[in-house]
């Protein structure tokens, strides 16, 4: 099977922003825990999960392209001194995560690879949702200070 050259280096770069992702929630869930709050630290979990199962996702979809998925370097967890910074970094990870799947979605329209640009779409829509409840979690926390 053919697979468009940018198309492939799309979906590395989004498997490696998502593994990249996990480890920064997964951090940030121990982190929570060893701070002595479990409700955080299951929230940062599950987005960890999350961030896995999107992973999962396109690993499948270059499976299925015949390619064997290889994720590149990893960006190092963004952890913070404390609820304000990780927040804050977990704002910085949601943006790149909805722009890349931006310009990727629109290489999979131009290019006419429906089934590419449906699972990015798809993908897109999960990380705008994500820089909502970050939003959310950050107004709570000013809130409480």
């Amino acid at each position: 099977m053919s697979v468009d050259s940018r198309t492939l280096g799309w979906l590395t770069r989004a498997l490696t922003h998502e593994m990249s992702a996990v480890q920064q929630y997964l951090a940030q869930s121990v982190l929570a825990r060893l701070w002595g709050d479990p409700i955080k630290a299951e929230k940062f979990h599950q987005e960890a999960i999350e961030e896995l199962k999107h992973a999962e996702r396109l690993m499948e979809h270059l499976i299925l392209l015949g390619i064997a998925p290889s994720a590149g370097n990893l960006m190092p967890a963004r952890l913070g001194r404390n609820w304000d910074e990780m927040l804050a970094a977990d704002h910085v990870l949601e943006v790149n995560a909805v722009h890349l799947y931006k310009d990727a979605l629109l290489h999979s329209q131009r290019i006419r690879d429906s089934v590419t640009a449906a699972l990015l779409e798809s993908i897109l829509s999960d990380e705008i949702a994500h820089i909502k409840e970050i939003d959310s979690m950050k107004m709570e926390q000013n809130e409480r200070s």
